[in-house]
Formats: C-alpha cells, sequence, structure tokens
C-alpha cells in the first residue's frame, strides 16, 4: 500500500493531504512551504500550540476565527493583552477555549517582543542543511528530532511557553523548515519558494 494518493486532478498527495478537501488545499499550498516573518511564525507556533492534543484539522477550521480574536497574530497587539482579553477569548465559541494556551500565547507574544534577532531568525537558526531526501513513508517521519528539542529547549529558555520538542517540529515541518513530504508527493517546497 503506497501513502501517496493520486488525487482527481492526477497529482500524487501524501495520504493525509488527500483526505479532505480542507487538507489538501493546506497540504498544496502551505504545508512544508518555507515561511518567514515575525508575526506569521508567531501565528503558526500558537497554531500548534492549541492542536495540541486536538486534531490539526479542528484548528485549521478555526483558523478564520482565531485570526480574528488574536488580532490576525499582530506579536505586539497580543503581547498587550490583558485579563479582559484572557476573558475575552474564553468566551469565544469560535476559537479553543483553553485558558493555559491562551495564557501562552500572550506570554509567548511578550517573549517573542524581547528577541533581539527577532522570532523568525530564532526559530530558522534551528532548520537542518537543506538537501535531506524527503522520506518514503509516514515512518520516516518522526514526532521531534535533535534540532526541535534545541529550538524548543532555547524557546522555554525565553520565557516561552507549550513549545516542547513536538510542537517545535510540527511547527518546523508546517514552515518548511525541514521538508516531510513524502517522496512522489507533487508539492515542491524548496526553501526558495519563501512565503511572507
Amino acid at each position: 500500500m503506497t501513502e501517496l494518493v493520486i488525487g482527481a486532478d492526477g497529482l500524487a498527495r501524501c495520504a493525509w493531504g488527500a483526505s479532505t478537501p480542507d487538507y489538501a488545499v493546506y497540504h498544496d499550498t502551505e504545508w512544508g512551504r518555507p515561511l518567514r516573518g515575525d508575526d506569521a511564525l508567531f501565528e503558526r507556533m500558537t497554531l500548534e500550540a492549541f492542536q495540541s492534543g486536538l486534531s490539526w484539522l479542528t484548528i485549521l477550521r478555526k483558523r478564520p476565527a482565531f485570526r480574528t480574536a488574536f488580532d490576525d497574530f499582530r506579536i505586539e497587539a497580543v503581547a498587550g493583552y490583558g485579563e479582559a482579553d484572557v476573558a475575552r477569548l474564553l468566551a469565544d465559541a469560535g476559537i479553543v477555549r483553553n485558558r493555559a494556551k491562551i495564557e501562552a500565547a500572550i506570554a509567548n507574544a511578550r517573549a517573542a517582543l524581547e528577541l533581539p534577532e527577532g522570532l523568525s531568525a530564532l526559530l530558522w537558526s534551528f532548520a537542518p542543511a537543506a538537501g535531506r531526501d524527503r522520506p518514503t513513508a509516514s515512518t520516516g517521519v518522526p514526532a521531534s528530532t535533535d534540532a526541535s528539542a534545541a529550538m524548543a529547549k532555547a524557546l522555554k529558555r525565553r520565557g516561552f511557553r507549550f513549545v516542547g520538542p513536538t510542537t517545535a517540529y510540527a511547527l518546523m515541518q508546517a514552515t518548511g523548515m525541514v521538508d516531510d513530504h513524502l517522496a512522489g508527493c507533487h508539492v515542491v517546497a524548496t526553501r526558495a519558494n519563501v512565503m511572507r
């Protein structure tokens, strides 16, 4: 059994990317494509933290509501949130209402403001050298790596929360720091194709 699925459009996709229309769009246009920019990476980091213990599809479908609730993930805006904002977010049925994750998002925005090099530069400093082969099966995709463990440790040392090695690796996959599209997948996600 192959882990690639040929879609109605004739394109080979990682099986998870062909499982729902929402996943197909995300797989084809975002996942694994290099992403830079402090606010853009803050959004992805925050959503990966909210995903912890849930389906990514749940988060993906709630992403428009998250963007509205969190001021489009502008770090400076979220860093200024207070207790009234926490209460507002806890009452927002459009997002995942988890106090610890909401408070972590605010703390992470404040920590990001303190980074002299910026969040994007810090996160990308942990990206492994380009050029490794794509995995041939999902069994070849790790849950975490030495690089994601180092990223998580560096973030925690700087005051970030909900950023363990597994969440850090999911962030690395989602933002193109690593390319875990399976061999044969039609998506070309090189670091030269940087999304902003």
